[in-house]
């Protein structure tokens, strides 16, 4: 059987997650009322149901985000609302909390969150034997480490493929909390990662002034599909829960044509798309095109070029080109053609700060803005708002998704028969009550029924081949033949829903052990429920989250594979070459009050952030 591949794209609400269905999502994944990583994207269970429904009615899934971690005071809430979001259809859950596996739930399928920092085999491995169908992969992974996985494993796997970047390994970022008690763990991360820090070294000298120095380009490895497929990869995710329709729009277009150009060449053996029906566009997908901060393949390929954003943690957008004069009121920009009214610039001015202007008129390669700002010659300008690209995507018709049928209309003995088959093999019929009489010119009528046959209009079908087999040329009249059509669409979207296979599984208590024995606050655990599941299975030391015993102040913060050394280039493993002087450590950020201490590991090539007043010793230059 062929494997599917899936696009899996993000719902901010019921909107977002119809418009990514109708782009060629095959799977879409969408907060519920509570529990989901994004506080600003929860949902009632009614607008999840409605989703559902329309998701199915393509064979596409939807997936609920539960991945915060609970408290004791949560967790009947939560078990109850696993049981609503099953009876109405939901597909899969993608959850953080190992209390979760240790409740008594409905036969629902579990995705382990990537907030669970899934990126060791052997964990992977645990998870997949207690229950857990699906892994959501850490962002971090190259691709022989996903291949080691896979292979080790044999689980399913997921992978972030395009959208913005936590700098941190997912689940392990207390910045936010050890900041003002929002915790990212529980859905309000404050983004302390794009604020502007000053770099100060271990002599106290400033090496750089205000830049958001932890502020990383987002990512798009959508070249990298054949080779992500090849390592074991079947669901292709999209960052994104919080963004708008018209970046969702662009993102599952762009990818749809990728996966699906990959599938009918060299991949029609193996693989086949995860969903049904075939999309249609009035637009040209471009990622640059939507929110974007600038892009890296970040470690997939290992690692090899900067990964920073330090200008600015808002969109970058698209390069236009370089500004080649200012005349009078007017800027006149290399490839300003392309620009319209009503677009948003963003360009660096001379104290290294992201800045911006709107176009308020365009004309004779001529750019008017809304403030004429000086800006050198030679800049590079971006546009981050395309009015125009906008306004065609926002249309609810830049993306239409349609199921293949089949109509065939013929007689039986008391009247007639409709019978619609779709690209599934799904099959409709309607039968008509009605006299038969031939055409009063004794001529065939079947054009003039097919052109009202294949009037599938706001219907989810096209009809690609019509047949009409008549005994003699019987007439029908319009209005019969568009009510026969009509009904038999309708029955054939009751048929497809009642015929949409969900997959379930019963998660039965197993008590093979973890591989660790004791765990540390970065393990998340916040209630009696999810201690309990990991002391069945032998771990004897558990530390509270984060969240319940931080102590301000002394506490590591973040852990991340990013580098600030590597960024500066003063790397002793990879840049031993070019490095010149090492930087005196500490290396501290600053910002106002805040203020913290980076402690680089070289040998599993991480850094860590820790608070200011942390105590820890710093690694030796063993490497030169």
């Amino acid at each position: 059987m062929k494997k599917k591949i899936e696009i899996l794209a993000p719902a901010k609400d019921l909107i977002g997650g119809m418009a990514a269905i109708n782009s060629g999502a095959d799977a879409v994944y969408i907060g519920a009322p509570q529990f989901g990583a994004r506080s600003n994207a929860n949902n009632s269970i009614e607008d999840v149901a409605a989703l559902v429904k329309y998701a199915h009615l393509f064979n596409a899934q939807v997936f609920v985000v539960m991945n915060t971690i609970l408290y004791d005071n949560e967790l009947e809430t939560c078990r109850q609302m696993i049981y609503e979001l099953y009876d109405i259809g939901v597909d899969a859950l993608i959850i953080q909390d190992m209390a979760i596996m240790e409740m008594e739930l409905p036969p629902i399928v579990l995705h382990a969150s990537t907030q669970a920092n899934n990126r060791d085999a052997d964990k992977i491995k645990f998870l997949k034997d207690a229950g857990i169908k699906r892994v959501v992969l850490a962002r971090e992974l190259n691709l022989h480490q996903i291949k080691t996985i896979y292979d080790e494993a044999d689980v399913e796997l997921e992978f972030f493929v395009t959208g913005a970047l936590c700098v941190s390994f997912s689940g392990n970022c207390y910045m936010s909390v050890a900041n003002g008690e929002r915790s990212a763990n529980r859905g309000s991360c404050a983004q302390n990662c794009r604020l502007p820090y000053n770099l100060i070294d271990g002599n106290g000298e400033t090496l750089i002034k205000n830049s958001h120095l932890l502020s990383i380009k987002d990512l798009d490895i959508s070249d990298q599909i054949p080779n992500l497929i090849e390592a074991g990869i079947v669901s292709f995710k999209i960052e994104g829960r919080l963004k708008d329709v018209v970046y969702v729009k662009n993102n599952v277009s762009y990818l749809r044509q990728k996966l699906d150009s990959f599938l009918e060449a060299e991949g029609s053996e193996k693989y086949t798309k995860a969903s049904s029906g075939k999309c249609t566009y009035t637009f040209d997908s471009s990622l640059n095109r939507t929110f974007n901060r600038g892009y890296t393949d970040y470690f997939v390929n290992d690692r090899h070029n900067s990964i920073g954003s330090w200008e600015s943690p808002k969109s970058k957008g698209q390069y236009i080109g370089k500004l080649i004069r200012t005349i009078g009121n007017a800027y006149e920009i290399e490839n300003g053609e392309l620009l319209n009214n009503g677009d948003g610039l963003c360009f660096i001015n001379e104290n290294n700060e992201a800045d911006g202007i709107y176009v308020n008129k365009a004309e004779n390669g001529k750019i008017y803005p809304n403030v004429l700002k000086e800006v050198k010659d030679g800049t590079f300008i971006y546009r981050n708002n395309d009015a125009a690209f906008i306004k065609i995507v926002e249309r609810e018709d830049s993306a239409v998704r349609k199921l293949s049928t089949t109509l065939l209309l013929t007689e039986n003995e008391k009247g007639f028969e409709l019978i619609a088959t779709d690209e599934d093999g799904n099959v409709s019929t309607v039968t008509l009550e009605h006299s038969k009489e031939q055409t009063k010119t004794g001529e065939s009528i079947e054009e003039n029924i097919k052109t009202q046959l294949a009037k599938t209009g706001f219907t989810p079908y096209t009809a690609d081949e019509i047949n009409v087999i008549f005994t003699q040329n019987w007439f029908l009249p319009i209005s019969k033949i568009n009510e026969m059509r009509r009904t038999v669409y309708d029955q054939l979207t009751e048929i497809r829903l009642a015929n949409y296979k969900r997959e379930e599984h019963q998660l039965v208590k197993t008590s093979h052990p973890y591989p660790e024995t004791k765990l540390d606050f970065m393990y998340n655990v916040s209630n009696k429920t999810a201690r309990k599941f990991y002391e069945r299975h032998g771990v004897t030391e558990i530390e509270k989250a984060f969240e319940l015993q931080w102590d301000p102040g002394k506490s590591r913060v973040m852990t991340t594979k990013y580098c600030i050394k590597y960024e500066l280039k003063k790397c002793p493993i990879h840049q031993k070459d070019i490095m010149g002087v090492k930087v005196k450590e500490p290396l501290v950020l600053k910002q106002g009050e805040l203020e913290y201490k980076l402690k680089f590991n070289c040998k599993p090539c991480e850094m860590e952030i820790w608070e200011k007043d942390a105590e820890f010793e710093i690694e030796e230059d063993q490497f030169h």
